[in-house]
């Protein structure tokens, strides 16, 4: 039998206050005066108190990323090509914010050095060439975007990751400082990322001992934090922290399932962000996943979070269909939920009916 050989990040970091110690980190990497780019999620942008923490030396630049739609392939090509107009070479992109501006990082990173489209690299091990030096910094928690393998990317016929060896970030700054007073709606959609990470590992065909190990912790840690502590405080940052750490470590030697699935094809057709696209999918697949759904729907009353309804009332066949042949392009998520003849147990028909609920 031959074994999965994966790529993990270089570096890690975790304590409150660690991302003071950014400059540091940085300045062993730093190349002549090519600069270190710094991508901000554009929800600090306006906060002077924050740029002023951002270790800027000598042509440094701030980007603030867009983030009101997770990232297209037409974006990252875009901020490649003014930043290689701006300065040829750059030294590194560190990305701080969620999951759209970590991903953001990690394309561009690797655009930087790779010809062509970033739409040309989405899939399994398109990417030959490693990028630049990257550095992924959440500032909420949840996607495990910060270790995973891939970023995901809207390109001009799906919604599909650049997965490859070459995509994990270098170095990580887990701070739990970063993620205190996020909204608690916003807070709880992208954590239930990581709780529906870890109940797709943990019920999929894929699973082994190596994804068992974290998927378990992370789960525990959000049924701590979600169904047992009274009161949101800074132990539940540094729990949720870790959580969505080992939820996105429980993926990478198995994979995510059906939510996940159904869930790229509302973004890719309606651009529904990640998280609440999959809290959407998750309510309605009992069928799938009973006894999760069954929790999550407690911490969802719990917590008083309000989960859309009817988004895919009216739409036409024609649309329908765009959103079915999306899904069904995700083969490994389907696999690892299904097994292998996921095809004939996952019809047409049956995911237009799930789309239908939704």
């Amino acid at each position: 039998m031959k074994f999965r050989n994966f790529k993990m990040v270089d570096y890690v970091v975790f304590g409150r206050g660690a991302f003071d110690q950014l400059d540091e980190i940085l300045a062993p990497r730093r190349q002549g005066d090519a600069p270190m780019i710094f991508f901000i999620d554009h929800f600090f942008q306006g906060n002077e108190a924050f740029a002023k923490r951002i270790p800027l030396r000598g042509k440094d630049k701030i980007v603030y990323i867009d983030v009101t739609d997770e990232p297209k392939t037409k974006y990252v090509d875009k901020v490649r090509d003014d930043l290689k107009a701006e300065f040829g070479e750059v030294s590194g992109i560190i990305g701080i914010g969620g999951g759209s501006v970590m991903d953001m990082a990690k394309a561009v990173a690797l655009m930087m050095k790779n010809p062509g489209s970033s739409a040309d690299y989405q899939g399994w091990d398109l990417v030959k060439v490693a990028g630049v030096y990257k550095v992924g910094i959440p500032t909420i928690s949840g996607t495990g975007a910060e270790v995973s393998r891939t970023c995901v990317l809207t390109g001009p016929t799906r919604k599909l990751g650049m997965n490859s060896d070459f995509t994990p970030f270098d170095q990580i700054v887990l701070d739990p400082e970063l993620i205190k007073g996020v909204p608690v709606n916003q807070q709880f959609y992208t954590a239930m990322d990581c709780y529906i990470h870890c109940i797709e590992s943990l019920q999929g065909t894929y699973l082994n001992a190596f994804s068992r190990s974290y998927g378990e912790e992370a789960l525990r840690l959000c049924q701590e934090i979600f169904l047992h502590k009274e009161q949101w405080d800074d132990d539940a940052d540094e729990k949720l922290m870790m959580a969505s750490y080992a939820g996105g470590m429980s993926i990478a030697y198995s994979q995510v399932g059906v939510a996940h699935a159904v869930s790229y094809g509302l973004a890719y057709l309606l651009g529904t962000k990640h998280g609440i696209g999959n809290c959407i999918v998750f309510d309605k697949l009992e069928e799938f996943y009973p006894e999760g759904v069954k929790e999550f729907k407690e911490m969802v009353k719990k917590h008083n979070i309000d989960i859309p309804q009817g988004i895919t009332k009216g739409l036409t066949d024609e649309q329908f269909n765009i959103m079915i042949d999306v899904s069904l392009g995700m083969a490994p998520l389907w696999e690892n939920a299904l097994g292998k003849d996921w095809k004939e147990q996952m019809t047409r028909e049956r995911l237009r009916a799930l789309y239908e609920q939704l």
